[in-house]
């Protein structure tokens, strides 16, 4: 199978080039690389001009095309015919070594995916405690494997809200665990959603569907909404043995207020995705959720030292709840 990367960028010159010498350690090779920046200057230009690629097809875009779905969809035009799969990354991961032939394996042992995705191995705090452990109310547990549990989620099991679905799953009320609850076991579990930036996509997948724009510019949720479209026509997996390091480069991304009003009204998004017609209870575990987590972040304003952070971002998903009231994304 012949693969094409898509990286898309912004103002991240650095990461870019730690990912792709990740990229050119790997057993696998893609046979094309483009990268779309984003950027505001040419550093990043700069730094490819200066570090030597192969394959590598390098875009800066105009405004019309800036932001993760726009430079999302832009890439795909890109592919040539030949390619097979495209695969996509962020621009602040890097690669462990058999990353692309763990990808490229999984199509080979599941011949009818649509798409596949891999596994963020620095961020892992799981640990192999068997198949007859009985979890504290404080763990989560999966397949054999346990870790401590968030307060979030600790509260949210408490009152009845926990997610009713495995990682990778969204339950009819949203607000489910994403993939990276999914434990470093080595095995490959079927998923209805994938991470956008660990993510690989049978190429035939884009004759039918494209990222949505409605996410302008840092995109939060667009990978979910995607999938889980993508889902309702095929099967998606995650192999939790192709992995990587993802380093969260604090670069390029929006304030905290349009951060949390983006959770919100992006989160709405996202949940009319999977159920555009909720009975009430999913309706009522929804906006109960989406409060008690908003009320969690006002309390982070005595209980961390970020306090400015805690609170711009608890004022947007204020004002990103009430905006529902008036304004539904649409």
């Amino acid at each position: 199978m012949k693969f094409a990367l898509i990286i898309c960028t912004y103002m991240r010159p650095k990461p870019v080039l730690q990912l792709l010498q990740s990229v050119e350690e790997q057993t696998i090779y893609p046979d094309e690389i483009i990268i779309v920046d984003g950027s505001l200057n040419s550093d990043t230009a700069t730094v490819l001009n200066q570090n030597s690629f192969k394959k590598v097809h390098y875009h800066l875009v105009t405004p019309e095309h800036r932001g993760l779905t726009k430079q999302r969809n832009y890439g795909v035009e890109k592919v040539s015919d030949a390619i097979d799969i495209v695969c996509f990354l962020d621009d602040d991961t890097v690669l462990e070594k058999g990353y692309f032939e763990q990808i490229l394996k999984t199509y080979i042992d599941f011949p009818h995916a649509l798409g596949v995705g891999g596994s963020i191995c620095n961020e892992n705090k799981f640990q192999f405690v068997g198949y007859d452990y009985q979890p504290t109310i404080k763990e989560f547990y999966f397949d054999g494997w346990k870790q401590n549990d968030g307060s979030r989620f600790v509260l949210r099991k408490k009152l009845g809200l926990d997610s009713d679905c495995p990682p990778g799953y969204s339950s009819l009320y949203s607000h489910g665990r994403s993939v990276g609850f999914l434990p470093p076991s080595g095995k490959t579990y079927e998923v209805e959603m994938l991470m956008g930036g660990v993510s690989s996509f049978r190429k035939k997948v884009f004759e039918r569907f494209h990222f949505s724009t409605y996410f302008e510019g840092y995109g939060l949720y667009e990978d979910a909404d995607f999938t889980l479209r993508v889902a309702k026509t095929g099967k998606l997996y995650l192999n939790t043995a192709a992995q990587l390091h993802h380093y969260h480069d604090a670069s390029g991304r929006p304030n905290q207020y349009k951060y949390g009003k983006m959770v919100v009204r992006n989160g709405w998004y996202v949940w009319r995705t999977k159920n555009p017609n909720p009975e009430f209870n999913d309706y009522y575990k929804w906006h109960a959720i989406t409060l008690i987590l908003t009320g969690i972040r006002y309390s982070n304003v005595l209980t961390t030292s970020k306090k400015k952070e805690a609170l711009t971002e608890a004022l947007g998903r204020t004002v990103g709840w009430w905006s529902l009231w008036f304004n539904k994304p649409k």
